[in-house]
């Protein structure tokens, strides 16, 4: 999924130079003509249904933007994509950069009018952290000292570093200082949520609008499955007086075209995504917008999850020498040329371009293969297959290669079949619903997947630290030792340089073992009717709507 930002402390995170949010028609909010109007109800079609609205269990970006719209973490996100106080009005940290001490503001509240205090948060994150909530991204608190080891029933509660001081006193002590720790106080993982309401109703209180209580801008009132989502102005939200919206629904038309004419026909407001084929006219028009996006559209190889795959299956696909010939024979312009269609970047290497030093270095210099050299790529991709065993394919069993149905996904791997099929090697396409495919990804009932990930915060750990061992967003089921030590060694690393020289050596072993294909670099492409303004797009993927209107 995705979402974050950064601040100091660190040398390897991204500059101000990166943060590249967009902060659409941002105007005086004082004289917003039309912002008290009876029209202030906007309609995004967000084109995804849901897996879940619980924000423990969300791995979903598009599900991330409905969350982060109710919701609010002690710190949040600017419109450059650097993160401020939320929830909490104040942030101090020790000089040993170990222990962050937050003041909730006293009119910080629940939709239901409740006080927001520091044991909501204490709680949230501690059920994150309980192995059987299941929270995919409970990794992401193992910054807290012990929480890792509470995860694996090595301590107790009381051991982790998360101290209630008083009801509007938090106290976190890290593992070690982490430099981009403020902007994961901003993920959806670290917002708080309500003991009373979880525990009353664990497994149905997120599809609920009566006990979907929130403490972000916006309340959910109504919840259609599959048709949308319908939320309301937060009246008790503590700065509701800069939430200009009374009413954001959110559409789940999963047909890009389909939600596009809706666009145009002024039924929507907004749209997520746009259909290729109207990107470029769109863009002329005025009414389709490409922005950066921090992120890496790629295929997994299922190196680890193998229990349903066949004897021959799994033998070519735990061989590296093919996993880099099919690599190599993918053509990432040609995609980008017939299907992005959205300044796509071709994909080098796997963390993407944006994540600069404090002298503007990006970490994404290096590139280990050249995807424009096409011709020298298959010859290569050829000598691959033979030393492998497999000379012209001889001997590979056809590869299937899922996608979800929604959007784009199709044309891409469809070339990507016609682009493996010059080095012999048959595939074969397969698809599933959304909500079905993530759970098959998952679980390993694939052999080639689509996928793709948006950093929770601009720094090369929220993109390497994916595939150590047993990662919960490791659907490749990769292990390498090698690697799994140098990703722990560069989150305990203080000195900037040698952290650096740890994480390029990590991503050296990852895209040598090729346990995925990285396609391209994502951007963002949506579309907005003109008298839609204040919107707030990260360079994350994140879509605020705090201080949206409409004119």
């Amino acid at each position: 999924m995705k979402s974050s930002k950064l601040k100091k402390l660190c040398a390897v995170v991204l500059a101000a130079t990166l943060a590249t949010s967009l902060f659409i028609g941002c105007g005086d909010s004082s004289s917003n003509s039309g912002s008290s109007s009876s029209n202030q109800q906007l309609v995004f079609n967000l084109g995804e249904d849901p897996e879940t609205m619980d924000p423990t269990l969300n791995n979903s970006s598009g599900a991330g933007t409905m969350i982060l719209n109710a919701f609010e973490g002690l710190m949040v996100l600017d419109e450059n994509d650097q993160p401020v106080e939320g929830t909490a009005e104040s942030m101090e940290v020790s000089e040993d950069g170990l222990v962050y001490t937050f003041k909730i503001r006293e009119d910080a509240k629940w939709s239901d009018g409740e006080a927001v205090t520091a044991d909501n948060f204490k709680y949230s994150w501690l059920r994150a952290l309980n192995k059987e909530t299941a929270a995919e991204y409970a990794y992401q608190l193992f910054y807290i000292k012990n929480a890792e080891k509470f995860y694996n029933g090595e301590a107790t509660a009381e051991e982790v570093g998360i101290n209630v001081i008083d009801e509007k006193t938090l106290e976190v002590t890290l593992e070690t200082p982490t430099a981009y720790f403020p902007q994961l106080l901003a993920f959806t993982t670290y917002v708080p949520l309500r003991e009373d309401i979880v525990s009353a109703n664990p497994e149905g209180w997120a599809t609920n609008p009566e006990t979907y209580v929130s403490n972000g801008p916006f309340k959910l009132v109504q919840w259609d499955m599959k048709d949308q989502l319908v939320f309301e102005k937060n009246e008790n939200y503590w700065d509701k007086d800069s939430v200009k919206l009374e009413s954001l629904t959110f559409k789940l038309v999963t047909d890009d075209t389909t939600a596009y004419s809706e666009l145009k026909a002024g039924n929507f407001d907004m749209v997520n995504s746009v259909p290729t084929n109207e990107i470029e006219p769109g863009i002329e028009e005025g009414l389709v917008h490409v922005n950066p996006k921090l992120g890496n559209y790629y295929f997994a190889i299922n190196v680890g999850k193998q229990d349903t795959l066949s004897e021959d299956v799994k033998e070519v696909l735990n061989n590296k020498l093919v996993r880099q010939a099919l690599n190599l024979a993918i053509d990432r312009q040609e995609i980008i040329d017939n299907v992005g269609k959205a300044e796509q970047i071709p994909a080098y290497s796997f963390v993407p371009q944006g994540i600069t030093d404090e002298n503007g270095n990006d970490f994404a210099s290096k590139e280990y293969y050249d995807p424009s050299d096409m011709e020298g790529n298959i010859a290569k991709a050829k000598e691959l297959l033979k030393e492998a065993g497999y000379e012209n394919g001889n001997g590979i069993p056809t590869i299937e290669l899922m996608y979800n149905s929604e959007g784009a996904h199709k044309d891409i791997c469809q070339i990507v079949q016609e682009n493996l099929a010059k080095i012999g090697i048959n595939i074969e396409l397969a698809n599933q619903e959304w909500a079905v495919f993530l759970n098959t990804r998952q679980q390993g009932g694939y052999e080639i997947a689509r996928q793709g990930w948006i950093g929770d915060y601009s720094d090369p750990m929220t993109f390497l630290d994916l595939f150590v061992t047993g990662g919960g967003n490791n659907d490749s089921g990769y292990s390498n030792p090698e690697y799994d030590a140098l990703i722990a060694a560069a989150k305990v690393e203080t000195d900037p340089d040698k952290r650096k020289e740890q994480l390029r050596e990590a991503e050296d072993i990852l895209m040598d073992d090729m346990p995925i294909l990285p396609i391209y670099y994502y951007t963002t492409v949506m579309g907005w009717n003109e008298n839609v303004k204040g919107i707030q797009v990260s360079v994350l993927g994140t879509v605020y709507l705090q201080g949206a209107y409409k004119e």
